[in-house]
């Protein structure tokens, strides 16, 4: 018995001393940050605004995104090479992997949080697969170029086609997905959004002035013109970065609009999107992104003037701050209240995190060549 009781102690000891160390992260804290160029992915505490891992195998990142699973643990992340890799925050390994087309350009995941759907240049068209196993699920060939994946409520994909000019609203709530086609919505769609209520597609056009917009709380969604006269203007202009519309920053009651090719964000009315002023900038917006309670927006340029920030007050419509973090400004990214925003700056090799009350930099993570960071508040937003 006495032999027993030491083997239980040694073995009650032995689970104790493994317990105590083994380091325990919430997820509810993680991040990641694209490694662009080595494809690889870094997993981020906010916290302690560290380094937790690094995660190689990610294949081609030059335009990557990610969203999160309902319960934060897991990543999927988009490579451009057709690449979605299921990225688990716990393990701090890859949790599977497949090769899904040619040419990939962002994904999105179902507001349940069991299906992952993907946007192709090559061959074109969204494919669907299970979030736990990566199976296929879905096809969507769309004969065009796919862009402005986004999930909407209701467990429905929403995209648009580059080269027909259509958006399709693909509802995967029931047995069999069931598709809704709108033609019409304007020469050579780029990119588009939707709004956090779920309710209005926005779509961006590369081929003709304006934009348009779909009432997704409609039973038949019909295509509404929006800012005539918007986009590159009467007189073509040359664009360096083509700015990302997920960059729309709605800010109280208004929208901040990163203007196509000009040196300026524009102010819209949230409610009927009509342009309400501008603010003229340091140069050609990429992001503009407002702080969570929306009382400043952070802009971001297009090389050759992508060193710098430019913090504009929502009231007054100001540049309130400029900050030169380095060369290539990629991306920013909020902490889930807005205390912290999170700068990658590539060419630099490195994170910058800001105080955004101060404006002071308070840490850096060292990185290789960073762009996109996503933290998993996103797991709980429309569209991101």
């Amino acid at each position: 018995m006495k032999r027993f009781l030491v083997a239980l102690s040694t073995f009650v000891s032995l689970a104790l001393t493994a317990s105590a160390e083994t380091e325990v992260h919430a997820t509810g804290d993680m991040g990641i940050v694209i490694e662009r160029a080595t494809g690889s992915v870094l997993i981020v505490d906010q916290s302690d605004m560290a380094v937790l891992a690094r995660v190689e195998g990610f294949g081609d990142l030059s335009h990557a995104s990610a969203v999160f699973s309902p319960d934060q643990r897991f990543a999927y992340v988009f490579g451009r090479d057709g690449g979605l890799t299921k990225l688990d925050l716990v393990t701090q390994e890859t949790d599977g992997q497949v090769i899904q087309a040619g040419n990939a350009i962002g994904g999105a995941i179902s507001d349940d949080g069991q299906l992952v759907a993907v946007s192709n240049y090559e061959p074109g068209g969204v494919r669907v697969f299970d979030a736990d196993t990566l199976a296929p699920v879905a096809d969507f060939p769309t004969g065009s170029k796919t862009i402005g994946l986004v999930d909407a409520p209701g467990n429905r994909f929403v995209f648009s086609m580059w080269d027909t000019g259509e958006t399709w609203i693909a509802d995967m709530s029931g047995t069999q997905p069931q598709v809704t086609k709108i033609e019409g919505m304007g020469v050579n769609p780029y990119d588009a959004l939707i709004t956090g209520d779920g309710r209005r597609y926005i779509v961006g056009l590369f081929g003709e002035d304006g934009m348009s917009t779909l009432d997704l709380w409609s039973d038949a969604p019909s295509v509404q013109r929006i800012l005539p006269g918007y986009g590159r203007g009467e007189e073509p202009l040359p664009v360096y970065k083509m700015p990302h519309l997920e960059g729309w920053a709605l800010a109280g009651d208004r929208f901040a609009l990163p203007a196509v090719g000009r040196h300026e964000v524009l102010w819209l009315d949230a409610k009927n999107l009509t342009e309400l002023g501008r603010t003229k900038t340091h140069g050609q917006p990429v992001f503009a992104v407002a702080r969570p309670d929306g009382r400043h927006v952070w802009v971001n340029y297009a090389h050759p003037m992508n060193d710098t920030i430019e913090v504009i007050d929502t009231l007054s419509g100001k540049v309130l701050r400029t900050l030169t973090p380095g060369p290539a400004v990629l991306h920013m990214e909020f902490t889930a209240r807005g205390h912290q925003v999170w700068v990658s700056v590539r060419d630099a090799d490195r994170i910058d995190i800001f105080d955004t009350q101060t404006f002071e930099k308070i840490g850096e993570i060292p990185a290789r060549t960073p762009s996109g960071i996503f933290f998993t508040a996103r797991a709980h937003r429309v569209g991101l």
